[in-house]
């Protein structure tokens, strides 16, 4: 049976910035729930698209061409192969990526923090 899931209550549990949990998989794809502060690096997804909804604070993500500036509410995909660099020009956020299921956070298997259940 579904499981209702409160985001307040995982937010809660997350205590180190850039490191996504797991909340949810649905479709081949993974809800996770995130908390960030200052810079994250330039990287890419190769084979797969991304998508950052912003719950509370402001995102930036940085592409070479422009920045994007999200607030509570708002959303991006990132198209697969995009280079880009998510950033919190200060304060926290809370925000929910959306990958597909296995996808390294960092763009880089090497790399990749383990995605954890909360």
């Amino acid at each position: 049976m579904p499981e209702e899931i409160n985001l307040a209550g995982k937010f809660a549990l997350i205590d180190e910035h850039w490191s996504p949990r797991l909340a949810a998989r649905y479709n081949g794809n993974e809800v996770r729930p995130a908390k960030a502060s200052g810079d994250f690096h330039w990287h890419s997804h190769p084979d797969t698209d991304e998508l950052f909804l912003v719950v509370e604070g402001h995102l930036e993500i940085d592409f070479r061409e422009r920045t994007a500036r999200l607030a509570p509410g708002d959303m991006i995909v990132v198209p697969r192969g995009t280079e880009h660099r998510p950033r919190v020009p200060q304060g926290e956020v809370s925000m929910l990526v959306i990958d597909a299921e296995g996808t390294p956070n960092t763009g880089d298997p090497g790399t990749a923090k383990v995605v954890t259940a909360i």
